[in-house]
């Protein structure tokens, strides 16, 4: 079947090769809210082939015209394109098939073979496989290793491949994570396995490679020399809604920190790769996390903080406290706020603090990272004419309003000498007409034509989990007590004195 597409003239952009996509977990919300919209953009953009097709694995009961109809509706609640658009999205969603059946079953992966072998021989998918696990973390060794049992792990020809997408998160602790991979290593190879964090897809993380190595204003200044502090900021104005039992098992260092703030902070501190290959890139990475200084048991006293939010106002509205949501024990100790200080121990950063914080019900959803340099040794003028002036900073704002803010010194007008910041913005919506493609659908055409770029290494994972267990390990000795803050604000008192006491303090976005 050729799709033709009216909507979007043909694109010089790469192009997914002939492929079966096997989402397992069709049934469930990732997949209704990220995956099928990102493939249904990709297919009106004419990012897929004619020789391309979905099938969906679960254990709800359907056949594929139901499964077919229920993606269709799915696209149109979030949102998809008109008449045309909604044309296209049906005869590509023709060739969708559905496997019913239990996981750890081993027939539900005979019948899931013989609908790939059908596919091969009517659309011509070549062989070629990319196996979305969207299920819940428990599943994934299940899965992965039923998938080696049944054969599917192999590509039938020489010329095909087999891939498989990990969602996070990648075990829940350093020794999990490393059982994890244990089991899908048993039925794939490292370079099978792409292990997926959505943050990673995001235009703006990617910019801060652009911004760096594409520079050359930019790379001479991003080091001790000349760097007093960096702050990275992950705030997000919602509480836990309806998850409030993955949280009670998750808290905020499992769900952003381990995987999202790391992946920022690696991007920041890298060493300049000496070529864009996929493998020179992540190798910089893990560099990067391992000159990360570990927290011992008494740093962790002292350097982190922990918080949970109370009832308050968020955006005019009155909110319930963490405690009071769906899901939450009454005195859950689960922390929704954590804030950190961390050293970097190589050449590039010995001496500069990095601040992380996260939370959930702040004033604001923001994710940046703030680059606040040192300040002038000497100032000529006197200090009433520089009341005004802060130290310079360099701020990659990732979301909302995507771009970048440099701060500087500027004179302010008039007769007098006086000295205050000015900043100068770039806005990604105002200097590029193009919308730029969202996460998933990046990161699905990149496992599709294999690039591993951007998704996270196993080595990867383990410097993270590194870096987080002796914190995972103090809240389960209750070393960090548990600060609580009223919701709408930037977190409890604790996380300011972490910063006042090195004489700095928190950028307010």
């Amino acid at each position: 079947m050729t799709i033709d597409n009216p909507l979007v003239e043909p694109t010089t952009d790469r192009v997914a090769p002939p492929a079966v996509l096997v989402v397992f977990g069709a049934s469930g919300d990732l997949t209704s809210r990220k995956l099928m919209p990102a493939i249904e953009h990709l297919a009106l953009r004419r990012l897929l082939p004619a020789a391309f097709a979905v099938v969906g694995v679960a254990r709800t009961e359907m056949d594929d015209d139901d499964f077919r109809e229920r993606m269709r509706t799915t696209v149109e609640k979030m949102g998809g394109g008109g008449d045309e658009a909604k044309h296209v999205w049906e005869a590509f969603t023709g060739a969708f098939r559905y496997v019913a059946g239990d996981y750890a079953d081993d027939s539900t992966y005979e019948r899931l073979e013989d609908v790939l072998d059908e596919l091969d021989r009517h659309r011509g998918t070549g062989g070629n496989r990319l196996y979305y696990l969207a299920t819940p973390p428990t599943t994934f060794p299940v899965i992965a290793e039923h998938l080696g049992r049944a054969g599917l792990n192999k590509a039938a020809r020489n010329d095909a491949f087999v891939r498989i997408v990990i969602e996070k998160p990648f075990g829940h602790d350093q020794e999990s994570g490393a059982a994890l991979d244990e089991v899908v290593h048993r039925s794939f190879d490292e370079s099978q396995v792409y292990r997926i964090d959505h943050y990673l897809g995001k235009e703006t993380v990617q910019n801060v490679l652009a911004l760096r190595f594409a520079n050359a204003i930019f790379e001479p200044v991003w080091n001790r020399r000349y760097v007093d502090h960096v702050q990275v900021t992950v705030a997000e104005s919602l509480g836990v809604g309806h998850r409030g039992s993955f949280y009670e098992q998750a808290g905020a260092l499992r769900d952003i920190v381990q995987n999202h703030v790391m992946q920022v902070l690696a991007l920041t501190m890298m060493e300049p790769p000496a070529t864009f290959d996929p493998d020179a890139i992540r190798d910089e990475k893990v560099k990067a996390l391992r000159a990360v200084n570990p927290f011992t048991a008494e740093d962790v006293k002292t350097e982190v903080v922990r918080g949970q939010y109370r009832a308050g106002w968020v955006g005019g509205e009155e909110v319930p406290s963490y405690r009071e949501e769906e899901g939450v024990h009454p005195h859950s100790l689960r922390e929704t706020y954590v804030a950190m200080k961390l050293q970097v121990d190589n050449w590039r950063w010995a001496g500069v603090p990095f601040y992380v914080r996260t939370g959930k019900r702040l004033p604001k959803r923001v994710t940046e990272v703030a680059m606040t340099f040192k300040a002038v040794p000497h100032l000529p003028f006197a200090s009433e004419q520089a009341e005004g002036l802060e130290p310079d900073a360099l701020v990659l704002r990732i979301q909302p309003d995507e771009g970048i803010t440099l701060r500087f010194g500027a004179k302010v007008p008039g007769q007098a000498f006086r000295v205050r910041s000015v900043s100068m913005d770039f806005f990604y919506g105002a200097a590029f007409l193009e919308e730029p493609p969202e996460a998933y659908e990046r990161l699905l055409l990149d496992a599709l034509v294999g690039d591993p770029t951007l998704f996270i290494r196993s080595d990867e994972v383990a410097q993270a989990w590194r870096i987080c267990d002796p914190l995972l390990a103090a809240w389960e000795e209750d070393d960090v007590p548990l600060a609580r803050y009223e919701a709408g604000t930037w977190g409890p008192s604790e996380a300011d004195e972490l910063l006042s006491g090195d004489d700095r303090r928190w950028r307010r976005p």
